[in-house]
C-alpha cells in the first residue's frame, strides 16, 4: 500500500474519535509502525496530505509537529519531513552505582565525549550547598556530551571538591575510574529523576527536536565515610533510556 492510499480518510477519520490532528498523528504513527513509512523516508508535503485527507493544513501541521516533538519525525531545512531511524533503548539499573562508561561498555558500546567545560571554578550556590563548600573555595567541574555507539545519549555535568578531583583534565573517560585510582570512588548515591521537555540548546546537542521528552537526573554521591563526593546533573534523551529498579516486598 502506498502512503496516499494509506492516508485516505475512509476507515480511520471520524467525528467521534477525538481531535482530528490526533487521529492523523495516530495514523502516521501506524504507518511508521507497519513499515509503510520506513526509516529515512519522506512524508508527503503538508499540502498534499491536506488534499488526501480533506483536513486543513493547520491540522496537518499540528499532527506533524506532535510527531517531531515525540522524536518520530525530523524536519530538514529545505527538504521536508522524514521518518527518523528508530533508537534502540538502553536499560539502566537504578540499583547499582556505575558510571556511564561502565554501563555502555557492558553493552558492547564504545563511548566518546565532547567536552563542553572542564576545569576549576568558583562553586555555584547549588554546588556549595551540595558539596559543603564555602564561597571562597573552588570546585572541579566537568561538563560533556556523552556518546555511545556513535550517537549522542546524554549531557553530564559533574562537580567535585578539589581534594577529591584536584586535576579535572585527568578525566578522559570514566570519572569513577579516575576516582577509584585515588581510593575516592563513591560507594552510594541518591538520585532524583524528573521528566522534562528539552530546551533548544540541549536538544541541538542531543540531536533531537526542541521540546522532545527527556530525563533530568541529579545525583549526589557519597564516600564510604559519608562525605559528599560528587554532584552530577545530567540530561538524557527520553527516547534512548529506560531506567529500571527492582522492588522487593518489605518484611
Amino acid at each position: 500500500m502506498n502512503i496516499a492510499d494509506f492516508l485516505r480518510p475512509e476507515g480511520w477519520l471520524g467525528h467521534s474519535s477525538g481531535p482530528r490532528y490526533v487521529q492523523l498523528r495516530q495514523r502516521l504513527e501506524q504507518g511508521i509502525k507497519d513499515g509503510i513509512l520506513p526509516p529515512n523516508s519522506s512524508l508527503p508535503p503538508e499540502r498534499e496530505i491536506a488534499e488526501i485527507t480533506d483536513l486543513s493544513r493547520v491540522t496537518v501541521r499540528k499532527a506533524i509537529h506532535e510527531l517531531v516533538r515525540k522524536g518520530a519525525i525530523e524536519q530538514r531545512q529545505g527538504s521536508g519531513s522524514f521518518v527518523r531511524e528508530p533508537v534502540a533503548k538502553v536499560e539502566q539499573s537504578l540499583s547499582h552505582l556505575t558510571s556511564f562508561t561502565e554501563d555502555m561498555e557492558r553493552r558492547g558500546l564504545k563511548t566518546t565525549s565532547t567536552w563542553l567545560e572542564r576545569g576549576i571554578f568558583l562553586p555555584s550556590p547549588e554546588e556549595m550547598m551540595a558539596l559543603g563548600l564555602s564561597a571562597n573555595e573552588q570546585v572541579a567541574r566537568i561538563y560533556r556530551l556523552r556518546e555511545a555507539g556513535g550517537r549522542p545519549m546524554a549531557l553530564e555535568k559533574a562537580a567535585l571538591p578539589l581534594d577529591i578531583l584536584p586535576n579535572p583534565t585527568e578525566v578522559t573517560g570514566s570519572l569513577y575510574s579516575v576516582l577509584e585510582q585515588s581510593g575516592l570512588r563513591p560507594v552510594r548515591a541518591i538520585q532524583k529523576i524528573s521528566a522534562i521537555n528539552l530546551e533548544p540548546p540541549e536538544a541541538e546537542l542531543l540531536d533531537v527536536a526542541e521540546g522532545t521528552a527527556g530525563l533530568r537526573i541529579q545525583r549526589t554521591s557519597y564516600l564510604q565515610s559519608g562525605r559528599v563526593a560528587e554532584l552530577t546533573r545530567s540530561i538524557y534523551r527520553g527516547d534512548a533510556y529506560d531506567f529500571v529498579a527492582e522492588l522487593r516486598l518489605s518484611n
